[in-house]
């Protein structure tokens, strides 16, 4: 299965931007085993998996505010997992196979390339340099740059912002119902990855303009 375009005409795409974790890197279960460390150190307990994945593609503080409403608790939280997030991180990240030489392929073709995630900035660098997206993105927007992240708008308005493109000429791809919810609210196109850890049923409700199931299918999203 393609690209699935709606039937109602767009504008011409000129600019994609992109979620990190799920959808540019394999960073899940990297994100899962922080996840388990810090819950195992803070509660002696480790929750479903489920718990986590349900908030995946919001900040940290907005995961583990559903554990505790404590502030400090919270903080402390946060720093257990970045810790043990940082310690792992270079022997844990993947990239997804092919999406990389996809994105490089659009970089080519002069499509404006930029990154929308809930991690700080710094952190998706980090990710980017590990799985070789270097030099690759005009613009990343981290949870740190703005107020309101996603699901809420800001982020990619912010990063519409930074790029001079009107959000009909835009289109935002992820993994998570989250990215679909702040892309619509936005008004650019969404487009879907099924390679990341949601299935296509989790992602149906947002009605993404397009389901990218390969790598490939990614260089239809921009006009020629």
């Amino acid at each position: 299965m393609g690209v699935i375009l709606p039937a109602m005409a767009h504008a011409s795409i000129s600019t994609i931007l992109f979620d990190l974790d799920g959808t540019l890197i394999d960073s899940v279960e990297l994100i899962l085993n922080s996840y388990r460390h810090t819950l195992r150190v803070h509660r002696g307990t480790i929750p479903p998996d489920e718990v986590w994945l349900e908030g995946l593609g919001t900040p940290l503080t907005v995961q583990f505010r559903k554990l505790t409403d404590d502030p400090a608790e919270i903080d402390a939280m946060v720093a257990t997992y970045r810790a043990y997030n940082l310690a792992n991180h270079d022997d844990a990240v993947r990239e997804f196979p092919g999406v990389r030489d996809a994105v490089e392929a659009l970089s080519r073709r002069r499509v404006r390339l930029g990154v929308v995630t809930s991690k700080t900035r710094e952190g998706a660098y980090r990710g980017l340099r590990k799985c070789g997206y270097d030099g690759l993105f005009e613009v990343v927007v981290g949870a740190d740059d703005v107020e309101r992240p996603k699901p809420d708008p800001e982020p990619v308005r912010h990063a519409l912002g930074l790029l001079d493109v009107a959000a009909d000429q835009a289109v935002f791809v992820g993994d998570s119902p989250h990215d679909l919810v702040a892309g619509r609210a936005a008004g650019v196109q969404t487009a879907a990855v099924l390679w990341g850890p949601f299935p296509r049923s989790a992602l149906e409700p947002q009605a993404p303009d397009h389901w990218i199931a390969k790598p490939s299918n990614l260089a239809g999203l921009a006009s020629p």
